[in-house]
């Protein structure tokens, strides 16, 4: 199983406590570190993707797994500057934190927003929240990616820069112990999810652009 790189020093400090538990104690205390280490590779898996065959190439693919919250016009307090259309996705720590492109196209831009840790579905988290936000060129049409920090997840990892060419499905980065991704799109897009759809990153279209 192919796991994130993000993930190896959680896994490899939750078995080395355990080892040093095991030593120092009974063997059964180091059985906690281990049933964590265990969880944490659950956590930071990072399974195959590939877009849908057939997948039109002005589709915008879901950025992560999880659950839609907002499906709509964005609300002009958490979007960009300009006009767009918004879809969120909540993400539990059940669901895969990998993120992925959802778009192809040239990366214009690539920002870190320092903030606050409001629960990732908290309808202020959007303009309040810690985030890191993917400005994307696709033939002349701009989409941004937003991930949002959340009141577990204090850390989101963005391995892209300005100027990258990138593929829809791309591995980006991870979300680290649940969050919230925001897609924001132009307002001509075609949404393709309504809220409480449950998404796939890198396998869902989530709008369609014109």
């Amino acid at each position: 199983m192919r796991l994130d790189p993000a993930g190896v020093p959680f896994i490899v400090g939750a078995l080395v406590l355990g080892v040093i538990a095991g030593a120092a104690a009974a063997g059964v205390a180091a059985i906690p570190f281990v049933v964590l280490a265990a969880f944490f590779v659950f956590f930071f898996r990072d399974p195959e993707r590939l877009p849908r065959a057939g997948t039109d190439e002005d589709a915008v693919l879901a950025p992560a797994d999880g659950r839609v919250l907002v499906a709509g016009q964005a609300s002009a307090e958490a979007a960009p500057p300009g006009e767009w259309q918004q879809i969120s996705i909540f993400l539990s720590p059940m669901d895969v934190h990998v993120n992925r492109v959802p778009v192809s196209g040239r990366v214009t831009r690539v920002s870190f927003t320092r903030g606050r840790f409001l629960p990732a579905y908290h309808h202020d988290a959007a303009a309040a929240n810690e985030r890191s936000e993917i400005w994307i060129d696709h033939r002349g049409q701009t989409v941004v990616a937003r991930q949002i920090v959340g009141m577990l997840a204090r850390r989101v990892v963005c391995r892209l820069e300005s100027g990258a060419e990138v593929r829809a499905g791309d591995r980006f980065g991870i979300m680290k112990f649940g969050s919230r991704m925001d897609v924001f799109v132009p307002p001509t897009a075609t949404l393709a999810v309504s809220v409480g759809q449950t998404v796939r990153g890198g396998q869902t279209v989530i709008a369609v652009l014109h």
